[in-house]
């Protein structure tokens, strides 16, 4: 998979300098084309195809939400990583629903930054800490009226919980007395039961339940 091509969108020339030094210095990224408008952006989409577009949306007349919705018209299967300064909550909502891969703010440090890339660039979704606050707020508030049951058994309960805390296949198996292969096909099952496709969503649900602390793990 590697190197994974990516686009750099942001009119502001000290964030896209900072942004290619940091990925010049990883093996695994290349940095394929730059834009500083939104036709510029969608001709650079159309002939280099990347693994992951990096825009700032938050800048008028240059990128906006319209952005996303012409590069998905362009691309319906581009992979987008959102780096803004935009702490509005409805805008990030709005953004979110138009179908972004991942959300980053630009307090975000080096680690979060690669970690967001990589994700994105598998289809995946990823979100600092930040946005999460702000999705589970928006979620709680939305469902904090009903009682819904979990679909889970609580062997499956006990699973996400412990996925949760960041534990990989091999010591869930471990602590819970069952073979590796066994947990697999109950993560499968979990992941097909609550309708999610990865382990990001899946540790925002744990949370949303009241499971684990409202706090980030990493994913496995």
């Amino acid at each position: 998979m590697w190197p994974i091509s990516v686009i750099l969108a942001d009119s502001q020339y000290l964030t896209r300098l900072g942004l290619k030094h940091l990925l010049r210095g990883k093996e695994q990224f290349k940095v394929v084309a730059e834009a500083t408008r939104e036709h510029q952006l969608l001709e650079q989409v159309r002939a280099h195809a990347p693994q992951v577009i990096i825009l700032d949306y938050n800048q008028p007349e240059n990128f906006s939400q319209a952005t996303i919705e012409a590069i998905k018209r362009t691309s319906p299967q581009a992979n987008i990583l959102i780096i803004s300064a935009d702490n509005n909550k409805e805008n990030i909502y709005n953004i979110l629903e138009l179908g972004v891969n991942s959300f980053l703010t630009k307090a975000c440090e080096e680690g979060e930054i690669i970690d967001a890339i990589n994700a994105t660039a598998k289809g995946e979704k990823f979100f600092c800490s930040k946005v999460l606050e702000f999705l589970l707020e928006k979620s709680f508030s939305k469902n904090n009226d009903t009682c819904q049951a979990t679909p889970l058994t609580p062997r499956e309960v006990e699973i996400v919980q412990l996925i949760a805390q960041g534990l990989i296949a091999k010591e869930i198996a471990g602590r819970l007395n069952l073979s590796t292969h066994t947990i697999y096909t109950h993560r499968k099952n979990i992941m097909k039961k609550l309708q999610l496709s990865t382990a990001s969503e899946l540790v925002l649900y744990a949370v949303q339940m009241g499971w684990v602390k409202n706090e980030r793990p990493s994913p496995q």
